[in-house]
């Protein structure tokens, strides 16, 4: 008796009658596999296995792979904004880099004492209230505004400088002025306290004796070579000139490289008054020249010259020499 296909009442019949006959049901014949039992054993497995089942692992490996990478997302969103506010938090103290780190903030406390020395070191009895007034924004919280005056005379001073710092520790230092009034120079010592990037007159200021002068060494050129300054001197006179007035075309024509760009008509040229040039090589030469300026003020052809040394670095090619460098000299007693 012939057995009608299962194929066309689907799945549920297939099963019922697979049953039915005792044979096992074959994954292979199922209707929505889009095979029909027969045929090659081609498109079955091998062992009667689907293959495909292994790939599940490749599925739950990436899902963990994907877990992980939106984690690390997550974590830095949330970090980020944090170390953001933290940030801020340091830069809203007012605190400069140096103070986060401990380390004193030496050009703020010389600035500040300078502003300081400024008002203590100018007063006059008839408006001692405003002097007052001025020092309570660098004194202590209940410091005498008068801070060591009497209250009597007056003191002005023309000029006031930082001349130095001395750190003792992350909080303390010594600032060093130097103040001139009228034909004498006096040197202050200005104690400062810093703490998270404010700053105080920690203590009443001390005179210092101020800076001795010194004695330059008693060098100059011994060995001079007196014929290339005779050569030198007509030819440094042209070229001083046209650096006065930044003669470019006459500059370029004594100049070993790029032309200099000179001072601009600022001055008058005057006269080079001396070229001291030390024996040495045949095609290289260190020499100082001294130059007498006019500058603008001064009388036309009269008074008001400035004598200044230039130390210059000259090459010859061929017979002409030429300027390579020009600066100003710090060689003591050179000219």
């Amino acid at each position: 008796m012939a057995r009608r296909s299962a194929v066309e009442h689907g799945r549920e019949t297939a099963v019922v009658e697979e049953a039915a006959t005792g044979r096992a049901l074959d994954p292979w014949d199922v209707p929505d596999r889009g095979r029909r039992r027969g045929g090659s054993g081609g498109d079955r497995p091998r062992g009667g296995r689907w293959g495909g089942s292994g790939g599940r692992w490749w599925v739950w490996i990436g899902r963990a792979v994907l877990w992980a990478v939106l984690l690390v997302i997550l974590v830095n969103g949330i970090r980020a904004p944090f170390e953001r506010f933290t940030a801020d938090d340091g830069a809203g103290t007012g605190a400069s880099p140096a103070v986060r780190e401990g380390q004193f903030p030496s050009s703020s406390a010389g600035a500040y004492a300078l502003q300081f020395a400024n008002v203590y070191l100018n007063y006059d009895q008839k408006n001692a209230p405003a002097r007052d007034e001025q020092l309570r924004a660098f004194l202590p919280e209940g410091a005498d505004p008068k801070f060591g005056w009497n209250g009597v005379g007056q003191l002005s001073v023309q000029s006031v400088q930082v001349a130095g710092v001395e750190v003792h520790d992350a909080n303390n230092a010594s600032v060093t002025i130097l103040a001139r009034s009228q034909d004498k120079w006096l040197r202050l010592n200005v104690p400062v306290f810093a703490k998270d990037g404010a700053l105080v007159i920690s203590g009443r200021p001390a005179l210092l004796p101020p800076p001795t002068k010194a004695t330059l060494p008693q060098q100059g050129v011994r060995d001079r070579d007196t014929a290339l300054e005779s050569v030198l001197q007509p030819m440094l006179g042209t070229f001083f000139q046209a650096y006065a007035r930044s003669d470019q075309a006459t500059l370029s024509r004594y100049a070993a490289g790029p032309a200099l760009p000179g001072l601009a008509e600022s001055v008058n040229y005057v006269a080079v008054r001396g070229v001291v040039a030390p024996k040495g090589a045949a095609d290289e030469r260190t020499v100082t020249v001294t130059v007498a300026w006019q500058l603008p003020g001064s009388a036309a052809g009269g008074a008001g010259e400035l004598e200044q040394a230039y130390w210059m670095a000259m090459v010859k090619k061929g017979d002409n020499w030429y300027v390579k460098d020009i600066r100003g000299t710090t060689e003591p007693n050179a000219s």
